[in-house]
């Protein structure tokens, strides 16, 4: 899966739009990134910007917005409600997918240390990213505000992490983080009542209620040798809610903030509200996202639903966003458009899929015209999708198949398997496509001085050894596909063995044709000792197919009898 991050710089500007689009206009001009919100506050004097790329190039991004913020904002003449010490803020990095959260951690204390040594600027790590306990909470870092800093980055307690001890009078200070995405998050009831709505939201986020003597609502407050009410947790880690009535509906709905998604899920915190709003006469009746998601909520969300249902969740992403919006009613107040709503759709069109957004007909045209690409590589590793969808087509039938009710998770597991390989291998065709570009734009590089020509020859190298990688890793998923068509073939519906067989034929295709594209792409790489290791390692899984090809079509022929 493609490594993607998400920004969220806060610029002290949000009066001034035309402050703020010459720092928007800086990050749109990152390719590898693309702008999603922008969002000013006049009262704060604020605007959250959002965007999200690859790792490094969101790096960049960052690096060339606080840069081009600290040019245009001076923060000895701010003044707003929201509390603030830096022209940017706060810069926090938030994993999308492909990553982890440790591998984000240090991404943010890369753009810290590049904040710091390249623009001047003194910056604090906050949350994950923080070097000390004391520095997880911003608001340590941050006490004082502007005001304080002058006098702040002077105490030895209080040195930034990186950037000079000494203020930058204009920008101030940034604060860089890891952390978790925030999803806002409304779930819709069958009641106008607002109290009764707040109720619920007591019951369910993590604060809870106040404790009280007696009548749970009217009692005398209970409070702690300090002074303070005491509070009966709610149900529901990281999340924060309230009831409210929409007007604009006619309904009473939870608003939720559910700060990690990774304790509490969107659709955890449905069925929690569920169950909760039932339990005091109220139904709930659908729910409302509010802003954008990750893709693997939505599809963590919908594998939920089907395993409550002890049906199979090996089904394609599509099927799995259909089964989640229709679970958590999000298209009960307006319509839930997935291309707008999920991050890692919003950038696909800018991802180069070009082949994988064909159908049948136009892609096979492509492929029979003058243009070499697509190529022997992209139908290699096409084949091999072919081959793993069919077993994980059987995998599906079989965890229905009547009499089989009791094995659907064994199946399950199976299909599931099947699709994360097919995902893999449908990427591989376009990246083929996209590896032989790289070759074509590296020949085309300038060649006049022996600096140019230096670089132009480590381009080709780079792009041709790539060239190779690509076709290689459709070699190892298609042998990898072989096992699940093996299993489906021995203990799938027999009904359908035939098609864990063709599943085999085209497995092996797939590896062979591959094998072939190293081969051709070897000979203009220099490194001869990466060139033999990729030869050998090609060869052993080549054989490997041929034999498992071999035994699955035994078996296969052996049931069709």
């Amino acid at each position: 899966m493609k490594k993607l991050i998400e920004c969220v710089p806060n610029f002290s500007e949000g009066r001034d739009m035309g402050i703020i689009k010459q720092i928007t206009d800086e990050i749109e001009k990152v390719e590898g990134v693309k702008l999603l919100d922008v969002d000013p506050g006049a009262a704060t004097n604020r605007t959250v910007v959002t965007f999200v790329g690859t790792p490094e190039e969101v790096l960049d991004a960052a690096v060339i917005a606080v840069k081009k913020a600290a040019e245009l904002i001076d923060m000895s003449k701010h003044k707003g409600e929201h509390p603030r010490m830096g022209a940017t803020d706060v810069c926090p990095l938030i994993p999308i997918s492909g990553i982890t959260m440790d591998e984000t951690v240090k991404y943010a204390r890369q753009l810290a240390k590049r904040i710091g040594e390249e623009l001047d600027i003194s910056v604090y790590c906050y949350e994950n990213a923080a070097f000390t306990e004391e520095r997880r909470n911003l608001a340590n870092c941050r006490s004082g505000e502007y005001e304080a800093m002058l006098e702040k980055l002077q105490d030895p307690h209080w040195k930034p992490d990186f950037g000079p001890a000494k203020l930058n009078i204009g920008a101030g200070v940034t604060a860089v983080s890891a952390r978790d995405f925030l999803v806002a998050y409304n779930v819709n009831l069958n009641t106008t009542s607002t109290r009764r709505a707040n109720a619920i939201a007591f019951d369910v986020r993590e604060r809870g209620r106040t404790k009280r003597e007696g009548n749970p609502v009217t009692g005398k407050i209970v409070k702690n040798k300090n002074g303070k009410p005491v509070m009966i947790p709610g149900s529901l880690k990281a999340v924060k809610a309230i009831g409210w009535f929409i007007e604009e509906y006619g309904v009473a709905q939870i608003s939720m903030n559910l700060t990690n998604i990774s304790i509490t899920s969107v659709h955890k915190a449905f069925d929690e509200v569920d169950k909760r709003a039932t339990a005091r006469g109220i139904r709930v009746t659908g729910s409302e996202l509010v802003g954008l998601i990750p893709l693997n909520a939505m599809l963590d969300a919908g594998k939920y639903f089907l395993k409550k249902q002890n049906r199979s969740m090996g089904v394609d992403n599509a099927e799995l966003i259909r089964i989640a919006i229709k679970s958590m009613g999000l298209d009960e107040l307006k319509p839930f458009k997935p291309r707008e709503r999920i991050i890692e759709y919003l950038l696909e069109e800018d991802a180069g899929n070009k082949l994988l957004r064909m159908n049948l007909v136009a892609f096979s045209n492509e492929t029979a015209s003058e243009s070499p690409a697509p190529g022997g590589g992209s139908i290699a590793a096409y084949a091999g999708a072919l081959g793993i969808s069919l077993a994980t087509m059987v995998a599906n039938l079989s965890s229905h198949k009547r009499g089989w009710d009791e094995r659907w998770e064994e199946f399950s597991e199976w299909a599931e398997k099947g699709q994360k390989l097919k995902d893999e291998l449908l990427f591989l065709v376009d990246e083929d496509t996209n590896a032989f570009n790289k070759i074509i734009d590296a020949f085309g590089l300038p060649k006049g001085n022996d600096a140019e020509k230096a670089i132009r020859h480590q381009a080709i190298q780079e792009a041709s050894k790539y060239a190779i990688e690509i076709p290689f890793k459709v070699m190892q998923k298609s042998l990898d596909s072989m096992e699940v068509i093996k299993v489906m073939a021995e203990i799938g519906n027999p009904n359908s063995v035939s098609d864990a067989g063709v599943g085999a034929l085209c497995a092996r295709t797939s590896v062979m044709g591959a094998f072939l594209n190293v081969k051709i792409n070897a000979a203009d790489v220099e490194d001869k000792s990466f060139v033999k290791r990729k030869l050998n390692e090609g060869a052993e899984i080549e054989a490997n197919a041929i034999a498992l090809e071999s035994e699955i079509l035994k078996i296969v022929n052996q049931k069709i009898g």
